[in-house]
């Protein structure tokens, strides 16, 4: 049989079957990385829905003062309530409200006929009182001359000298109750005891005048205050009591005066808390030297308080209730929760202030999970957008996105 030649490939053929095998290599490769690429992918989606995904609050810093305001009742520097001493009737007054008046001036006058009866009765028994003692005493001297003389026994006399001695008390008694009558009759004048405006007048002229109250009974005949200086009251709450030291200024407004304020300055306080509202009184005491502020004037008070350097305001939304109070879950450096208790201050609505428990620096989460305990790893938000996640959802068992499943 004749031997066939063999068929050498032509060199073309060659290039192109190598070329081919080239490009079905760098495809597979291809493949190859992209499916390695969509593993660790998936690898990473798979561990960051595992671990809790947070927010972190926006803390706000408290201020260096913290402004306080309370409402404030004005009093007058002094102020009296002026009753009757003497029961008569009212025979005049002088002053009515609004009058100013000095320090001894006559406020009105009371006509007291039975005291003045009894005032000229006991000067009469004065008088009779040391008749008497003259009488008694003249007696006593000449017997005790004639106790000598033996005209008289010494028992005759002793009895003489303490007759005498008798009567000169009797004498002093008199005398003590004319002073006593005499000083009820100077309080039939009602005199003013410093000087001051008269504020209230309760009675008038033919009003019957009882001891201890005016024309109107359990009222006083008239008030007088002394406005020249005016004392504020304010009840402050237990929680903002510490910040009060005397001498420290405020200011004060009133409704007849809108938009002015004025100067006050804190003089003392109770030093005693009240059982019902737990606050305590404080006196304030500001000038009154013409005359702006009358007695009885509801004002409100502003106190800059010192505020603590490490009171922080955090939202609402970061509080978690507890058995025993509130806490705030705190994300440590490496990246694991802490609840922390809290002690809370005002409340401002959408957010709180933080007495105690907190400081500036912590990483608070904001609308942390109901199920989040101390330990807990967590993830924050914007991380996980910085280091980017998976183009495509998986699709299959394999792990593969739809594109590159064979």
């Amino acid at each position: 049989m004749p031997t066939q030649p063999t068929k050498i490939p032509s060199r073309r053929l060659l290039l192109l079957l190598g070329t081919a095998g080239l490009v079905a290599g760098v495809i597979a490769a291809v493949g190859i990385v992209r499916r390695a690429e969509a593993d660790r992918q998936l690898a990473t989606w798979t561990t960051q829905q595992a671990v809790p995904t947070v927010q972190l609050a926006q803390l706000d810093r408290g201020p260096g003062e913290q402004s306080l305001v309370l409402p404030g009742n004005i009093q007058a520097f002094f102020r009296a309530e002026i009753y009757a001493r003497v029961a008569g009737y009212l025979k005049s007054w002088e002053q009515d409200i609004g009058g100013e008046v000095k320090a001894g001036q006559i406020l009105a006058s009371i006509d007291t006929p039975d005291l003045d009866q009894q005032f000229a009765q006991a000067e009469a028994n004065l008088d009779t009182a040391q008749a008497n003692e003259r009488l008694a005493a003249v007696t006593a001297e000449r017997w005790k001359s004639l106790v000598g003389s033996h005209w008289v026994s010494q028992q005759a006399y002793d009895d003489k000298a303490g007759a005498a001695a008798s009567t000169k008390a009797l004498t002093d008694a008199a005398q003590a109750n004319v002073r006593q009558l005499s000083a009820m009759e100077n309080f039939k004048n009602i005199t003013a005891p410093f000087d001051g405006v008269v504020t209230q007048r309760n009675t008038d002229v033919g009003a019957l005048v009882n001891v201890g109250s005016g024309g109107n009974v359990g009222l006083p005949l008239f008030e007088v205050s002394d406005l020249h200086k005016i004392r504020i009251y304010v009840q402050v709450p237990q929680a903002f009591s510490a910040g009060l030291t005397t001498g420290m200024k405020a200011s004060f407004e009133v409704p007849q005066y809108p938009g002015q304020q004025f100067a006050a300055t804190l003089v003392t306080t109770s030093r005693a808390m009240d059982a019902n509202s737990r606050s305590m009184l404080v006196e304030l005491q500001a000038d009154n030297a013409d005359g702006k502020f009358a007695q009885g004037t509801y004002c409100q008070v502003h106190f800059q308080l010192p505020a603590d350097p490490n009171m922080v305001r955090v939202p609402a939304t970061a509080l978690l209730p507890a058995d025993h109070g509130v806490q705030v879950a705190v994300l440590g450096s490496d990246n694991k929760a802490t609840l922390k208790a809290v002690q809370l201050g005002r409340d401002f609505g959408d957010s709180v202030e933080v007495t105690a428990g907190l400081t500036p620096q912590d990483r608070v989460i904001d609308s942390p999970p109901e199920t989040l305990q101390s330990g807990d790893t967590v993830q924050v938000a914007a991380a996980i957008a910085s280091s980017g996640s998976p183009q495509t959802a998986p699709q299959g068992p394999t792990g593969q996105s739809g594109s590159n499943a064979k």
